[in-house]
């Protein structure tokens, strides 16, 4: 897989191996280090030897997500759908209930590739991998492959929102809204527009830039992404909680000074 999208998927996963292999873990991911491949372990050393040392965000929200997924479950969740899943290994590594269904949607080579790497490990939910473009009308493939628009669904969209353009962003959380039955959930994390400007950030855009994979998406209110459409959200500073977890490299910046460079990560329930 030689793509951006590719090559970020794969990012990632080396970093969730990474962080598995600490004592001080926030979660272990026994796959990432496999689903990272040498490709994934190269983009790595690129990564840190381009930006440097670099605030663990990516460490920070999968474990906010992974107990997001956990309190989905306890309220009777059992149908979860993974948006651009990329390397994700939920659906092998976290406790599902029985009956649980958890669809992944991503890129044709994307799926392939993780099937090739899984291949004779048994997920722990009901898996339905489903290659599809996001650009595209893939809202009816899912149902075709079993997601019922009658029961609530929780939505997973992590590290994907930075990559679109606004009205792409507006398409999909519209398309979501059309799935999702009153109660369901929809996790998302977004970056505040004002740190898309941050000199403290610039080599990390340059090098997403370089890779072909820009930043182009932010917005500083993140609950207003989905408020309209009728979806009560929770905002978290990433910075909060890893300070809590004894993981962020600085104290958390007071939630009323404008103009700090954020990110957040949500939880959104519809009524």
């Amino acid at each position: 897989m030689k793509t951006p999208v590719a090559t970020t998927a794969l990012l990632v996963a080396a970093l969730r191996a990474d962080e598995s292999k600490r004592a001080d873990r926030l979660f272990e991911d026994r796959f990432a280090e496999a689903l990272a491949g040498d490709a994934g372990r190269a983009a790595l050393q690129s990564y840190r030897a381009a930006v440097g040392a670099s605030i663990p965000i990516i460490e920070v929200r999968t474990r906010y997500f992974d107990e997001a997924l956990r309190r989905a479950q306890s309220n009777g969740a059992r149908q979860f759908v993974i948006v651009a899943a990329g390397m994700d290994a939920r659906a092998y590594r976290l406790t599902w209930a029985a009956g649980t269904r958890v669809f992944e949607l991503d890129q044709p080579e994307i799926i392939e590739a993780k099937a090739e790497v899984l291949a004779g490990i048994d997920p722990r939910c009901e898996r339905h991998p489903i290659a599809v473009n996001l650009a595209q009308d893939w809202d009816n493939l899912l149902v075709l492959n079993g997601f019922s628009r009658e029961v609530p669904s929780t939505w997973l969209v992590e590290g994907l929102l930075q990559y679109l353009a606004g009205s792409v962003v507006e398409r999909l959380f519209a398309k979501i809204d059309a799935l999702a039955a009153a109660g369901s959930t929809l996790l998302y994390d977004v970056v505040g527009d004002s740190l898309l400007r941050a000199p403290p950030l610039e080599a990390t855009l340059r090098y997403m830039r370089e890779l072909g994979a820009p930043w182009i998406f932010g917005s500083d209110e993140p609950a207003g992404l989905v408020a309209s459409r009728g979806w009560d959200a929770v905002v978290t500073d990433p910075s909060v909680i890893g300070n809590e977890w004894k993981r962020w490299p600085f104290p958390a910046a007071p939630a009323h000074i404008p103009g700090i460079p954020r990110g957040y990560l949500v939880e959104a329930r519809k009524r």
